[in-house]
């Protein structure tokens, strides 16, 4: 019951795939940053991988991590984005450890580590193909990782890591990420010393550990999307884990109309809300139900070529949304549904991203019998 819309969260089935995960990964010599920016740093969410003693506990905001650390999260916190000039004093006193790929930014953690009076560890980004954050060339890498073994006196330089699939969407394969583990050995050349952290990328790289493909080198892995829905590998990827929960996470919104129309607009087509001109089928009269959340609350209504909510109930479909709408097609839904009643929905990682970020949907906090 409660308010809607509203997000459930099974702490059960939560903690279940992470321990799933994280056994997993384990048994690979991998250990985990559970990443929670997807739900934006979510506190009971947070605590849940608290209790699984992972490795670290990742945002790519210093804001969320403010908030984790002032909730008395104790597990070490990782910033998984290269910060701003603007927040270096929030970093060192909110971080334990950071992704970085900008000698300045670099600079000016060590000044304000000295300012502190502590320490910060890094893990310097080598971009190996993806495009996106990291230093592009070996030798830019090798000569960042020198100056901090070197000159710095408040950065340790815990280890190397990449990305992969965010932006140049790059598969993790074996010999992309055996490019890693071979930069790692690079720099260990030049500093004389082994590297704590080789961080081989996100939920993409984890069917590596599924398929028995990893490096030995990769022993760190920075996992949101796989631990809190766990749909991306599998049901994109075609990757089977009956281990898994995929709903964990369930969004519910209430129906506020229902009512048989045509399943074509009827007159000349324009430009939609959003730019856009859209296609419609005929399916002939159709029995609709509104109800009360649009792309104003999980955002794009698409994910690549499925709709970003899934309805838990088969029988009924998600047809199209507005900013403050959602079509769904009751016609030939199993249950007798009515004004007032509620749909509830799997989502995939946009929608969870975009839900979580909105104050104004309740969350319920459950667990399983």
């Amino acid at each position: 019951m409660g308010t809607y819309p509203q997000i459930e969260i099974n702490l059960t089935k939560l903690k279940e795939n992470i321990q799933q995960i994280k056994s997993r990964c384990n048994a690979c010599g991998i250990n985990i940053a559970g990443v929670v920016k997807g739900v934006w740093s979510d506190i009971g969410i947070s605590k849940a991988f608290d209790e699984k003693d992972l490795e670290h506990i990742a945002s790519s905001r210093i804001d969320q991590l403010r908030e984790l650390k002032e909730a008395g999260i104790k597990t070490p916190l990782m910033l998984i984005r290269t910060p701003m000039l603007s927040e270096i004093d929030e970093v060192i006193r909110y971080s334990d450890i950071s992704l970085q790929s900008e000698i300045q930014v670099i600079e000016e953690i060590e000044r304000e580590a000295q300012r502190q009076n502590t320490t910060h560890d890094v893990i310097l980004m080598y971009d190996i193909g993806d495009l996106r954050e990291g230093f592009f060339q070996i030798e830019e890498l090798t000569r960042a990782a020198i100056l901090i073994e070197n000159s710095m006196e408040r950065i340790k330089l815990a280890g190397i890591g990449t990305n992969l699939g965010c932006y140049g969407a790059l598969d993790p394969t074996y010999e992309k990420l055996s490019e890693l583990a071979e930069a790692a050995e690079h720099v260990e050349g030049a500093i004389g010393r082994r590297l704590k952290y080789v961080s081989g990328g996100s939920t993409s790289s984890f069917v590596r550990v599924l398929d028995g493909k990893m490096p030995e080198r990769i022993n760190h892995l920075r996992l949101g999307e796989i631990l809190l829905i766990s749909k991306d590998q599998q049901l994109l990827r075609g990757y089977t884990m009956p281990f898994m929960h995929t709903d964990a996470i369930t969004f519910r919104a209430e129906i506020i109309e229902i009512k048989e129309k045509p399943s074509l607009p009827q007159g000349d087509s324009v430009l939609d809300s959003f730019g856009n001109r859209p296609v419609f089928e005929d399916k002939g009269i159709m029995k609709r139900a509104l109800i009360a959340v649009g792309q104003a609350d999980y955002g794009s209504l698409m994910y690549g070529n499925t709709h970003a909510i899934i309805p838990t109930d088969e029988s009924i479909e998600v047809i199209s949304a507005s900013s403050d709408h959602t079509i769904i097609n009751i016609t030939n839904a199993e249950k007798a549904y009515k004004v007032g009643d509620t749909i509830s929905f799997k989502v995939w990682y946009t929608a969870m991203l975009h839900l979580f970020g909105k104050k104004s949907i309740e969350k319920l906090y459950t667990k399983s019998i």
